[in-house]
């Protein structure tokens, strides 16, 4: 029988995710409905123990937000993100320099635009489709329908753009993450960036149907030098089974995971909630609370460093 989300938490979770941070939530102010809004996700963070956030848009910058944020809610650590999708002019090294700048922590290479996303695409055919599937289509409505982006050349070679971003990355120690490229481009992007000497590298949602990675495709970019994101919505709205992910993380290694929530949903839990569940289920699977924590609090503190 597959494994289902631990719907209870116990204070053995609540304990694992103390001082955890979570690296990729989805609030407002947004173009799509949220449950909660950056100040409320802090003042919620702040009142259960966890350290902090990332804040995620799919089509804006957010580091500004983020110190806003920090301002009104002392004693809560949310860090801005930035996503290379067309809203910021895609691979745009200008956009990453001014992240950078701005103190954004993480860039998403493209996550709504990647060629190899077609969630939100005319004629798609995903299950369960996420909430931007709708804006996407949308907007391919008005006209507004750029073509998608890749980073690769026919040859699999990184573009020139993306090599770009990579060295501004590179130079503001921020932290590079996959977001929806296939798993052609990842492992494309990951070596690149390894032989740049990028200090943080990281898959997303590993287990996303549009990347779908394997155990052993995991382990294989953990061996890399790229830590490995497992985010909660992907197993709780059933587009990957739990008993897949215990399997990737053990052979993975907790050393080399991170977990997130990726919520903010207006029809999912709330994300601390969610938070607690991912670790409660973890915790029932047979992992420890250590190695919950390193996964929760260790790990994407390192990454945060």
């Amino acid at each position: 029988m597959s494994t289902q989300t631990s719907t209870s938490t116990s204070p053995a979770a609540w304990k694992a995710l103390e001082g955890a941070y979570d690296l990729q939530v989805h609030v407002a102010p947004d173009v799509i409905a949220r449950r909660i809004d950056d100040v409320g996700l802090a003042q919620e963070f702040l009142a259960r123990g966890l350290a902090g956030f990332v804040l995620k848009s799919h089509y804006f910058p957010t580091a500004e937000r983020a110190q806003i944020v920090n301002k009104v809610v002392p004693g809560i650590h949310a860090y801005g993100a930035i996503v290379l999708n067309h809203s910021i002019g895609g691979l745009n090294p200008v956009a990453v320099e001014l992240a950078g700048r701005s103190g954004c922590k993480i860039v998403w290479m493209p996550t709504v635009d990647a060629a190899n996303e077609t969630a939100g695409r005319p004629g798609g055919s995903a299950k369960n489709p996420p909430f931007w599937a709708q804006i996407q289509l949308e907007l391919a409505a008005t006209g507004l329908n750029p073509p998608p982006m890749t980073v690769v050349d026919d040859s699999g070679a990184l573009l020139p753009a993306a090599l770009s971003c990579l060295e501004l990355i590179r130079k503001h120690d921020m932290i590079l993450a996959t977001g929806h490229l296939s798993r052609k481009e990842i492992v494309a992007l990951v070596k690149a960036a390894r032989d740049m000497k990028l200090r943080k590298i990281l898959v997303t949602h590993a287990e996303f149907p549009s990347q779908n990675l394997s155990a052993d495709e995991q382990a294989e970019l953990a061996g890399l030098g790229a830590s490995i994101e497992h985010c909660f919505t992907t197993m709780h709205t059933g587009k990957a089974s739990w008993d897949g992910v215990f399997e990737a993380i053990r052979k993975t290694g907790a050393r080399h995971c991170v977990i997130s929530t990726d919520l903010g949903q207006t029809t999912n839990p709330g994300i601390a909630e969610g938070f607690a569940m991912f670790a409660e289920t973890l915790l029932q699977a047979g992992f420890t609370g250590e190695e919950v924590r390193a996964m929760a609090v260790r790990n994407p503190a390192e990454l945060l460093a």
